[in-house]
């Protein structure tokens, strides 16, 4: 951030967040991804975080930082745990880009960072871990999406029907905005040919985080397991809300199924039908289809992930061979699904 930058966001700040203090700012940043830049920033009081485009955003990265805002914003007095929503800047002159504030969260992120003890041996602790998870997507599929002022968030109507070819056009995109040709993906033609034929009558809309997993994540530092805040809200959106349940329940074991395609290892968490039950118990909704979901999570952040491989090759993104694997399992993982192998 220039010093021209800090001084307009210090001016801003005092109108708009004066709660933070008058001291001069400090700013640290705590990560910079291909999706959002985050930072903390101070100004004699706790430090908060300050959410916003890359530095080299992409088209619709401003408009993802308005959603974001407006929902966190909207969860405000839910019993969703979610990062405080502090304020919004809609005026790109300060910064150059739109940002939102948001209050820091004290906890670990279920995954990346080594966890503190109980949580980091085999037995209840971590195993609880797994249901505490559920427990963020069960009180956000609870609330009223329309009672917290999210008409129109969405477009809940024909959700899942949608889904197949949203994400299968997104994949096609990429050899447009990123000069990617594509790749085999072996089990991923299958597995949306099997979604569109399989689609489900959908569940009562409902908020849907998009992204909810371990990484996504932050878990209370002492026992027992508790979330903190779910964060990272950028697909955000209304509809399905099962589909937050088949995103992390594709990474957990089944009973007949003790290899996921998942991005952690499973062997001391409970089996995804007994988080699915779990889910079920306190939502009230039905896991009947739980496959399906876990097919279309799959499948969905495969395409995700395979931009980043796409980048790579285009040479605007470092090399990542667990993340470039991860798409071939998920693919493959998807299409044995469907194929009711697993």
């Amino acid at each position: 951030m220039t010093s021209d930058e800090q001084m307009r966001l210090t001016a801003w700040l005092d109108v708009h967040a004066p709660a933070l203090g008058r001291a001069a700012l400090e700013t640290r940043v705590l990560s910079g991804g291909a999706s959002n830049l985050v930072m903390a920033i101070r100004r004699g009081g706790p430090e908060v975080v300050l959410r916003r485009p890359p530095e080299r955003p992409r088209p619709d990265s401003e408009k993802i930082i308005a959603r974001e805002a407006r929902v966190l914003s909207a969860l405000a007095g839910t019993d969703v745990p979610h990062p405080r929503f502090i304020a919004y800047c809609d005026d790109p002159s300060v910064i150059g880009v739109r940002f939102y504030l948001m209050a820091l969260v004290d906890g670990w992120l279920g995954h990346g960072e080594p966890p503190p003890a109980p949580f980091d041996r085999p037995g209840k602790s971590r195993r609880d871990l797994g249901f505490a998870l559920v427990d963020g997507i069960a009180q956000l599929a609870n609330v009223d999406y329309r009672a917290v002022g999210l008409e129109g968030f969405g477009k809940p109507e024909g959700f899942l029907e949608r889904q197949v070819e949203r994400w299968r056009s997104q994949l096609a995109s990429y050899a447009e905005t990123e000069n990617y040709a594509g790749r085999d993906l072996p089990g991923l033609a299958y597995a949306a040919d099997w979604l569109a034929a399989n689609t489900p009558q959908a569940s009562s809309p409902g908020i849907i985080h998009g992204d909810y997993s371990f990484a996504n994540c932050l878990f209370e530092r002492a026992a027992p397991a508790r979330v903190a805040a779910m964060i990272d809200w950028e697909l955000a959106t209304v509809g399905d809300p099962l589909l937050d349940l088949g995103w992390v329940c594709y990474g957990f074991r089944g009973r007949n199924d003790p290899n996921p395609a998942g991005y952690f290892d499973a062997a001391d968490f409970p089996y995804r039908e007994e988080l699915a039950d779990y889910y079920a118990d306190r939502t009230g909704r039905s896991v009947e289809h739980l496959s399906y979901y876990m097919v279309l999570a799959q499948y969905k952040l495969a395409v995700i992930m395979e931009r980043h491989y796409a980048r790579f090759r285009g040479g605007r993104q470092a090399h990542s061979a667990d993340s470039e694997n991860f798409v071939l399992r998920l693919a493959a993982k998807a299409g044995e699904m469907a194929r009711g192998q697993a």
